[in-house]
C-alpha cells in the first residue's frame, strides 16, 4: 500500500521497514529481483517496500524472515508499527479517514452494501476485486481493514448502525462470503461501543435517509454530514444541514427493530446462506451422480456390439 509522504526530516515507519529489509537482504547476498523470485511477488514490490513507499502485508514480512534468516525480526517489526498512517486511501476519501482516525462518535446508515468500516476481509476483497486486481485490490482492501483497528480497542468511539435490509441481501462474493459476514455483524455487535439494527424492507413507516449517510462527531465539538456519490464523498458542517440529517436519523432509529431484534433478524439472513450453501452441495453430489449415470448407459451404447448367436429352429421330424 501506498503510504503519505512524511513531514519533516524524520523517517516514516514504512521508510524504517524498508531499510531494515534491504539490510537483511544484502547481508544474505540477495538482490531484489533475487528476494522476489523466491517469494514469489515482482521485484517493483520489493522495491517499493525497502524505499518506504508501499506497506506490506504481514505474510510478506514472515516470508522474508524464513528467507533471509532473520529469526522473525521484521515479523516482530511489523506488528509494532500503526500502519495507519501509512495508508494511501483515495484522494476524495482521505479526509473521511482522517475523521475515522480521531471521532468520538460515528452514527451512519447504509444501503446496499455493508459499510467498510463493518466489512470481513473476504467481503471486501469481493467488492473490490470488481474494481480492481493483484496488488491494487490487496492495497485497496488493507487501506478498508486498517480504517477498522480504532473501533476493536477497549476506548473504541461509538459507533451506531442502521443497515437497510438490503445490506443483508445483496449477495457479495457468494453464499461463503455472506455467511461469514453476518456471523461478524453478530459478533461484534456484542461490543460495547457499537450497536447495529436492521430496517426491514417491507416495514410500513420507515421514514430513511435518501440515501446512506454518516454523522460523525470530532473531538473538537465539530458535527459533519458526510454522504457519497459515484465518484466522491460529499462533506457539510452546516449546523442546519446536520440537525436535518439528525433527526431523520434518530426517528429512523427509534421505529426501527431494537439492537437484539435485529441481531435475530441477521441470525436468519446468515442462516440462509448456510442452507443455500448445503442445498448447493447437494444439488452437486445429485447432479454428479445423474452424470455419472448418464455417462455408463451411454458407455454401454457405444460400445462394440457382439451379435448374439439365436438358436435356429428345431425341424420337425416327418
Amino acid at each position: 500500500m501506498g503510504r503519505r509522504n512524511a513531514e519533516g526530516p524524520g523517517a516514516s515507519t514504512a521508510a524504517v521497514f524498508g531499510e531494515v529489509l534491504r539490510h537483511f537482504r544484502e547481508a544474505a547476498g540477495l538482490t531484489q529481483e533475487g528476494l522476489a523470485v523466491r517469494i514469489p511477488c515482482d521485484r517493483s514490490h520489493v522495491a517499493r517496500v525497502e524505499a518506504g513507499s508501499r506497506v506490506p502485508q504481514d505474510t510478506f514480512a514472515k516470508t522474508c524472515d524464513e528467507l533471509l534468516g532473520t529469526g522473525g525480526v521484521l515479523g516482530r517489526l511489523w506488528g509494532r508499527i500503526d500502519w495507519y498512517p501509512e495508508v494511501e486511501h483515495p484522494d476524495w476519501f482521505r479526509r473521511r479517514a482522517e475523521m475515522d482516525a480521531v471521532a468520538v462518535a460515528l452514527r451512519e446508515y447504509q444501503e446496499r452494501v455493508i459499510p467498510g468500516l463493518l466489512q470481513t476481509e473476504e467481503y471486501a476483497r469481493a467488492l473490490f476485486s470488481r474494481l480492481a486486481k493483484g496488488d491494487d485490490l490487496e492495497e485497496r482492501v488493507r487501506a478498508r481493514l486498517s480504517r477498522q483497528q480504532r473501533l476493536w480497542s477497549d476506548d473504541g468511539p461509538l459507533y451506531v448502525v442502521v443497515l437497510d435490509e438490503s445490506c443483508l441481501n445483496n449477495v457479495i462474493g457468494g453464499n461463503g462470503t455472506m455467511r461469514d459476514q453476518c456471523a461478524h455483524l453478530l459478533e461484534i455487535g456484542l461490543r460495547p461501543n457499537i450497536r447495529l439494527q436492521v430496517a426491514p424492507a417491507g416495514r410500513l413507516g420507515l421514514l430513511r435517509p435518501s440515501g446512506s449517510m454518516s454523522l460523525i462527531k470530532l473531538p473538537d465539538g465539530r458535527d459533519w454530514v458526510y454522504s457519497e456519490s459515484l465518484d466522491r464523498g460529499h462533506f457539510s458542517d452546516d449546523p442546519a444541514v446536520y440537525a436535518r440529517h439528525c433527526r431523520t436519523y434518530d426517528v429512523l432509529r427509534a421505529d426501527a427493530p431494537s439492537a437484539p431484534e435485529s441481531a435475530a433478524l441477521i441470525s436468519d439472513a446468515m442462516e440462509r446462506y448456510q442452507d443455500h450453501g448445503q442445498a448447493r452441495t447437494r444439488r452437486g453430489g445429485l447432479d454428479q451422480e445423474h452424470l455419472q449415470r448418464r455417462q455408463r448407459r451411454q458407455l454401454r451404447r457405444s460400445g462394440p456390439r457382439i451379435p448374439r448367436r439365436r438358436p435356429r429352429p428345431r425341424q420337425q421330424e416327418p
